[in-house]
């Protein structure tokens, strides 16, 4: 296969000169520009797009780094990211973590290296200095989803004090006054977030009325399911009349669980999820839930980070963008009985 030096001999020119004239930073006289053109055409000489690219000192890659891809908010994420970036011609380097501090920091280093012209990155946990860090080196980068508070790039979250207000308005015009908050610690910023809308929503409704409970923990099935068991074995006069759990997985973990205590939704409790990215309308009864715009959070994310033509202009974004939630009424909120 015919290479770069191949077709300089062939023209008669420097290797050097074929090159800048294929990535259109050289004029040649049109003789000189036939020559190489011939050569081409002779040698049936095939550039090497990838080589081109970092000629011009870009890669035409996007870094892409998530805690997860097997649940359906990450799945649903990526995949809009993918589909964005192939309609700005771009391609994906796709990253999981598996929400570890030490691969995080692994992959950021990646992009460092200049394999990958942007970093788009989510983590499931609270970043540390280490971390942001690592965000602030690594170039033109947009975090989204979860804070890492050092980290001096763009920011994209869905807007997690109104998702947690719509499902404490709801739960409180529904009657309920004694409620469990599930999921999310105060150090991520969806969990302190979401439990201070939920707070404000109960209260503007119900006043100093409401008993909101906390049971703090992952975004996990197994988080939905131990709050479930705590749950059902309180005695019944004791438990809450309904319950807010904060993501697909706490959703699916605590249904499970209520389910085989033979407990009824909502008639021995009501529910209200966040995230609708799973399912959820499938459900017996299908979920009421806090919708999060994922696949906009997605699209956006890659637009954003187009934007930034290098690291310094990052200054020049909002610190922070807020994308608007919505609350899905469905069959899984009573009035308590």
């Amino acid at each position: 296969m015919a290479n770069l030096q191949d077709v300089a001999k062939t023209a008669g020119v420097s290797k050097t000169t074929v090159s800048r004239f294929l990535n259109g930073s050289l004029d040649l006289p049109a003789q000189t520009a036939e020559q190489i053109n011939s050569a081409i055409r002779e040698l049936n000489y095939k550039p090497n797009p990838h080589a081109r690219r970092l000629s011009l000192g870009r890669t035409d890659t996007i870094g892409l780094i998530v805690p997860d891809i097997s649940t359906p908010f990450f799945a649903t994420f990526v995949a809009a990211v993918e589909e964005e970036a192939d309609a700005n011609g771009k391609a994906l380097a796709l990253h999981a973590t598996l929400n570890r501090h030490d691969r995080e920091l692994s992959y950021i280093d990646l992009v460092r290296q200049g394999h990958a012209d942007g970093l788009i990155f989510l983590t499931n946990h609270h970043g540390d200095s280490s971390l942001a860090a690592r965000i602030n080196a690594a170039g033109p980068c947009v975090v989204v989803d979860e804070d890492v508070a050092e980290a001096y790039v763009p920011k994209l979250f869905s807007d997690n004090v109104q998702g947690g207000r719509l499902a404490g308005r709801h739960l409180a015009e529904a009657g309920h006054r004694h409620v469990l908050f599930i999921g999310g610690v105060d150090a991520m910023i969806s969990g302190q977030r979401r439990y201070q809308g939920f707070t404000e929503g109960m209260a503007e409704v119900a006043g100093d009325a409401c008993r909101i409970e906390r049971a703090v923990g992952a975004y996990t099935f197994d988080a939905g399911r131990a709050a479930a068991r705590a749950f059902v074995a309180r005695e019944a006069t004791e438990r809450p009349t309904a319950i807010f759990a904060t993501s697909d997985e706490l959703v699916i973990g605590l249904y499970e669980v209520l389910r085989e205590a033979g407990m009824s939704v909502p008639r021995d409790v009501s529910v209200v999820g966040f995230d609708d990215v799973g399912p959820l309308h499938l459900f017996a009864p299908a979920v009421t839930a806090v919708r999060q715009p994922v696949r906009e959070l997605g699209k956006r994310a890659l637009r954003l980070l187009l934007e930034l033509s290098s690291p310094d202009e990052g200054a020049k974004f909002p610190r922070e963008e807020l994308l608007p939630v919505s609350l899905i009424e469905r069959a899984s909120v009573a009035p308590p009985i």
